[in-house]
């Protein structure tokens, strides 16, 4: 079914979100074409993930290290984006940055997509954490442990982020 008879409606649009609707589809966006760069930071057989209390889920969430393209640049790309977000959320720097491609994690509701990106190399230059008021919790975890760390998470009350599937062992 293509959606071509029908116009996209905006319902609601704030600085960063659009709630749209097309004929009986109600979705949302990212505002001012936002995309996202995901990071796949995994070396030495250890990945890195951080924990971060999100607002819609009402809990803290495990996630590969993300953020948007372009909120402080407008002409920053998926890889320049994605250097930034490693090193503010985990303290670490990639030697090499490689994209995997793009991809959309809740395409029934959500029109988002991601870059995803490799990055190797990796350094510690900081703690991380995040900027001003994210307040982000850097976990390096060996591959081998991940299940047990996130069946410990849950049972702490975290919630956890779909892409993690995509990790070696984390097979439900």
């Amino acid at each position: 079914m293509t959606t071509d008879a029908y116009p996209e409606e905006i319902m609601w649009q704030g600085r960063f979100i659009t709630a749209k609707k097309t004929g009986k589809w109600e979705y949302v966006s990212r505002a001012r074409g936002i995309k996202a760069a995901v990071i796949l930071a995994v070396e030495d057989d250890h990945v890195l993930l951080v924990e971060q209390y999100r607002v819609p889920l009402g809990a803290s969430c495990i996630e590969l290290p993300a953020g948007l393209i372009g909120d402080h640049d407008a002409g920053e790309d998926a890889l320049t984006s994605a250097a930034r977000e490693l090193e503010e959320e985990t303290g670490y720097r990639a030697g090499k940055l490689d994209i995997v491609g793009e991809f959309f994690s809740s395409p029934g509701m959500v029109s988002e997509s991601f870059t995803l990106v490799r990055a190797t190399g990796l350094t510690k230059v900081g703690d991380g954490g995040g900027v001003d008021g994210e307040n982000i919790i850097v976990h390096r975890v060996a591959l081998g442990q991940l299940p047990a760390f996130v069946a410990d998470k849950r049972a702490e009350g975290c919630v956890v982020d779909v892409k993690l599937l995509m990790l070696p062992g984390m097979v439900f």
